[in-house]
């Protein structure tokens, strides 16, 4: 998948003066059926996340607090997201790395994942997902 199907989703979000609430639905809201969901948290300052491409699984990740930026690469594109709201989130799609940085003091990052945690989904060296990235080109 190219780079370009990546992309900001916004969510619904109801306003109320007691405070908003925004909401993700399997239904309508994500390209995907989310089968699990994680947060990345207390990243100390300078440190990065990320580093690797899936195979097949496709993510939504929204910076819950504070704030975080995330490059995509799908091999012969790249692109930065800077990720400060809690009502949108970026889409992922497989077959993209990902490096994730900028974490502000005390972002929490929440991941909604279409399929549950399998460590053969990963691509964790750049080589290695070039090679598979491009051998059905």
């Amino acid at each position: 998948m190219p780079l370009a199907d990546c992309r900001i989703i916004e969510l619904p979000k109801i306003h109320d003066p007691h405070g908003n609430l925004t909401f993700v639905q399997n239904d309508d809201t994500l390209p995907f059926t989310m089968q699990r969901v994680y947060y990345v948290y207390d990243v100390p300052g300078g440190a990065e996340r990320g580093g690797h491409a899936h195979k097949n699984l496709h993510q939504f990740i929204v910076a819950m607090s504070g704030s975080f930026d995330i490059t995509l690469d799908d091999g012969k594109d790249k692109k930065t997201f800077h990720l400060a709201r809690s009502y949108y989130g970026l889409y992922v799609c497989p077959m993209i790395w990902r490096e994730i940085d900028n974490f502000s003091s005390g972002s929490v990052l929440m991941c909604l994942a279409s399929e549950k945690y399998s460590e053969a989904d990963y691509h964790r060296s750049y080589d290695d997902f070039m090679r598979a990235r491009w051998a059905n080109a």
